[in-house]
């Protein structure tokens, strides 16, 4: 995927991604251009990973894949004008717990680190994008399913042995950004078991002439492939990621998910 990946060097700490977006034609065209090369692109980095998966040592491949993703992630970000600026230390392991807004936000986030994604089982069957999941390392979760957030439990236990850093949204849906929803804990059990790292992220964006609860903030019933369109024919996107280690004297994760929840807030306000 190198040799197709673009963006910038990635820092430790506060600063911009650039990229350098695509501005050959306005509007659907736009959209076409950008429709048309992240599909062709994406179909070459899934036929790559297919290819160097199986000469990887099992014990590295969780790794490997949350590499080939961030690779992916800076080219996504280059072809669709999306820049990422970072507050504070960007962590490299451990447990990011983050506020969700959109499918970008997968993007963005990976675009900086190399991590894997815990995501609801729905995005798996996603044409494309969950393809990419998958080949990600993505943790798929059906919360409704006792055995399915077991399972879930075991892979994040599993991860963050393995020094690979994993991105919960523990909200469970994405919304259009005004508030942060109560957080859902369970799955903050494996970080919390171990004393692992903890890190509360959190991220928004800015659309200039556009509306970000409207264009980028993917919640409600919105439909993906009119929504994706739509963010394609945008000649740029901000996006505003910051970090922050998280201090817990709790184990317990009913006691420490609705801390965390409040400091994202604070990191928001």
């Amino acid at each position: 995927m190198n040799a197709i990946a673009a963006g910038a060097a990635v820092g430790d700490h506060a600063g911009t991604f650039d990229r350098a977006p695509l501005q050959l034609v306005p509007g659907s065209w736009l959209a076409t251009v950008r429709a048309a090369a992240v599909l062709f692109f994406s179909l070459l980095a899934l036929a790559e990973i297919a290819l160097i998966i199986p000469f990887i040592k099992p014990s590295e491949r969780l790794a490997s894949r949350a590499a080939w993703l961030h690779d992916w992630c800076r080219f996504a970000c280059r072809i669709l004008g999306v820049e990422v600026t970072v507050r504070g230390k960007i962590p490299r392991n451990g447990l990011v717990v983050s506020n969700h807004l959109s499918y970008l936000d997968i993007i963005a986030i990976s675009a900086i680190t190399p991590c894997i994604f815990v995501a609801k089982s729905d995005v798996g069957r996603w044409p494309l994008f969950g393809w990419l999941a998958k080949c990600g390392g993505a943790i798929f979760v059906n919360r409704r399913s006792k055995a399915d957030a077991r399972a879930a439990v075991a892979s994040i236990r599993d991860a963050i042995n393995s020094d690979v850093l994993v991105v919960l949204f523990p909200e469970g849906t994405s919304s259009d950004g005004r508030t942060v929803l109560p957080f859902k804990s369970a799955l903050m059990e494996p970080a919390l078991q171990f004393g692992s790292i903890i890190s509360a992220a959190s991220i928004d964006y800015d659309l200039p002439g556009g509306s970000v609860p409207d264009e980028v903030c993917y919640w409600r019933d919105m439909t993906l492939v009119p929504h994706l369109l739509n963010l394609f024919s945008k000649p740029g996107i901000k996006a505003e990621l910051a970090f922050a280690r998280f201090r817990y004297r709790s184990r317990d994760r009913k006691i420490v998910a609705p801390q965390i929840r409040k400091q994202i807030l604070q990191m928001r306000s």
